[in-house]
Order: C-alpha cells, then sequence, then structure tokens
C-alpha cells in the first residue's frame, strides 16, 4: 500500500524528477493507494498518462473522462485531479510528469509552451490510441519509462528528444485555445476553500466558514463544489475526516474515541457510524487489520 502525499492545499509533495532532469516516470497501480484511489491534488508539473491496464475514471477540474486500455490523457498544470479505477479492473498506467520549463528549450518557451500552460480551456485532452498523434505520444510515454528504468548510455538526451517529439504532436492537433479571467478566479477560489478545510479540518465549521475562504456566498460554495466534486462542502469535509483518520488510526498508541476527536468529530459513535459507511468496515476493525499487517 502506498500513500500519496499531499499538503494542505492539495499541491502533491511528490518530487517529479530524477537527480538530472525535472522528470519523473512511474507505473501506478490505483487500488495499491491507501485511500483504494488517487486522491485530489494538483501539482505545477504538466501529466502524461497511457493506461497500461483496466479502466480508470479521472476527474480534472469539473470534467469526468473514462480512459481505457491503450489510450491516455494529457492533465495541465495547475489543474485539480483525481483518479479512481472502474468495475475493479485492477487500472495500471504509466504516469509521466515534467516541468513545463523543461519541455522545449526556454527559447522557444514563451511561444510554444506558455500559451497551452495558461490556457483555461485546456485542463487536460483526451488521447485516443486510435488516432497518429496521440499515438506518437503515447509511445514516447512508454519510450521515456523505458530510458528512466534503464538508463542506458545519454538516455537524458533521448528523454529530451520524446519530450520535443510529444509536445509537437500535440501543437499540431491543432487545439483552440482560450483564456477566460472568470476561469482562472474559479480555480484559485476553489482551491483556497480546500486549503481553508486541510488547514482547520479537526475544528467545528460551518458552511459559511468554506464560503468565506473562498470569497464567495454559501449558495455560490455550494454550486462550486457541486460543479467540481459532484458533493456538498459539508460532505467534502466530512470525507476529508475520515480519510484523515486512516493513518491516525494505524497508530498503536491511538484509540477511536481519541481518533474521532482530533479529525473533527465531536461524538465517537457519529464517529464510528460515518467510517462504517465511507469504508464498510468500523474504525476498530480497520485498526486491528493494519496493526495485524
Amino acid at each position: 500500500m502506498k500513500d500519496f502525499m499531499i499538503d494542505q492545499s492539495l499541491k502533491e509533495l511528490t518530487e517529479h524528477r530524477t537527480v538530472e532532469l525535472p522528470v519523473a516516470c512511474y507505473e501506478t497501480r490505483i487500488n495499491q493507494n491507501r485511500n483504494g484511489y488517487i486522491p485530489l491534488h494538483w501539482h505545477d508539473e504538466i501529466q502524461f498518462v497511457l493506461i497500461r491496464k483496466g479502466i480508470a475514471v479521472f476527474q480534472i477540474n469539473e470534467e469526468k473522462i473514462e480512459v481505457h486500455e491503450g489510450d491516455g490523457l494529457f492533465i495541465n498544470s495547475g489543474c485539480l485531479h483525481m483518479a479512481e479505477e472502474k468495475d475493479h479492473s485492477d487500472c495500471t498506467y504509466i504516469c509521466l510528469n515534467v516541468s513545463p520549463h523543461f519541455v522545449l528549450a526556454q527559447e522557444l518557451y514563451p511561444n510554444y509552451v506558455q500559451p497551452y500552460i495558461f490556457s483555461t480551456n485546456l485542463s487536460c485532452l483526451f488521447l485516443d490510441g486510435n488516432q497518429h498523434w496521440a499515438q506518437n505520444i503515447l509511445n514516447a510515454v512508454k519510450k521515456i519509462n523505458q530510458l528512466v528504468q534503464q538508463k542506458t548510455s545519454l538516455y537524458e538526451i533521448d528523454i529530451t528528444m520524446q519530450l520535443t517529439l510529444m509536445w509537437k504532436n500535440l501543437v499540431v492537433n491543432g487545439f483552440q485555445l482560450e483564456y477566460d479571467q472568470s476561469e482562472m478566479i474559479k480555480s484559485q477560489r476553489m482551491k483556497q476553500m480546500l486549503n481553508w478545510i486541510h488547514l482547520h479540518y479537526a475544528e467545528k465549521m460551518t458552511l459559511e466558514d468554506i464560503a468565506k475562504a473562498g470569497q464567495l456566498s454559501r449558495s455560490e460554495c455550494c454550486r462550486y463544489f457541486k460543479r467540481m466534486l459532484n458533493k456538498t462542502p459539508l460532505r467534502y469535509v466530512l470525507d476529508y475526516r475520515i480519510q484523515k483518520s486512516l493513518l491516525l488510526l494505524q497508530h498503536p498508541e491511538t484509540n477511536v474515541t481519541e481518533v474521532s476527536y482530533q479529525v473533527g468529530f465531536n461524538s465517537t459513535s457519529y464517529f464510528i457510524s460515518k467510517f462504517q459507511q465511507a469504508m464498510n468496515m468500523t474504525p476498530l476493525t480497520y485498526k486491528k487489520i493494519h496493526m495485524e499487517n
């Protein structure tokens, strides 16, 4: 089982680079994550995904995309996203994260990379394995994965060549870029509200508190969460508290009552009830399983 480390703002803490390059490429098996899915997060790097096995459902900002074996996905810098497997398909995918400033030579960055990074209508792009331009990108992802693992002579140069090929195919696809200031503000406000929740989840909080963090009315706050996460703000708080309790329950010295109060519940029985609904087991059973392991 793996922990997916993120900070209070949901920014992923994984360092996406090799020793020499601002590039990270690795295979991810979704159900090996401690949560059973890849939780909501974002990062400055752009991301390319290639599904090796099964089916994954990605949510990027407000959009949900189902990606099957042989297909892939481009996720832009700074976009909130999460992933779960569909139908217990044991989904495995290659994940390539790259600093936008490393995709092309710095002289080319202002004209050929920056406009795509800041485009508000390019949060993600489905890569259909049956389309030639997309297949070129997916083949390059596989090649980079091999290069990172094998570290053959001059592999760093080979990686930069593959990145150039990938970006050229994305640009040649002719995607029409848009820049909507309201979309930028919406993304920033959503991050502000999530950041506030993650800093204060152990405290008593109201819908008004969350809305204030995003400089929104309560009704607007609810609409933001419904569009982006398909749940109410207070439901998100409840789910987040349950997720935070998982790590605490794995500590030998903690008990269920202590954990319930540490993550913001003011009733142990209510915590047990909601935990059981979410995890299909009681907190005590979950704790015993992890102690045995």
